[in-house]
């Protein structure tokens, strides 16, 4: 495609190149974020949430 050619049906080529790179950084991010969380969910998997509640219901106890 010719600038010329872009220029001529009215395209505003910094505003067609602006609005793809803002959409693929934030396609990148989302992927980035999707790809953390699932390394994050796999070590809060591993966490006992009954001994966490115990152990906070245990020591403040042992405040009184």
């Amino acid at each position: 495609m010719r600038r010329e050619e872009a220029e001529r049906l009215g395209i505003n080529i910094s505003r067609v190149l602006r609005k793809a790179l803002e959409d693929e950084v934030r396609r990148r991010r989302l992927e980035r974020l999707k790809y953390r969380l699932e390394e994050i969910s796999d070590i809060l998997d591993k966490i006992d949430i009954d001994r966490i509640v115990k152990n906070i219901r245990e020591d403040r106890e042992n405040i009184d």
